[in-house]
């Protein structure tokens, strides 16, 4: 859930479920589940996401 809540263990779901499972915990399962439907690589869609959040952020 580090992708959420600053924990540092990207696999790590913290009993919440992933959000592709319909959970509340950004893991990097996530990220691999969005790159395989895009037809991506998890490295461009880790890179797509940050952009955009990057954008927002100096909003």
């Amino acid at each position: 859930m580090c992708y959420n809540c600053g924990c540092g263990v990207p696999d790590d779901d913290m009993g919440k479920k992933p959000v592709h499972e319909g959970g509340g915990s950004l893991v990097e399962s996530d990220f691999e589940h969005m790159a395989k439907v895009w037809g991506m690589k998890v490295g461009e869609t880790k890179k797509e996401v940050f952009k955009t959040l990057k954008k927002q952020l100096e909003k």
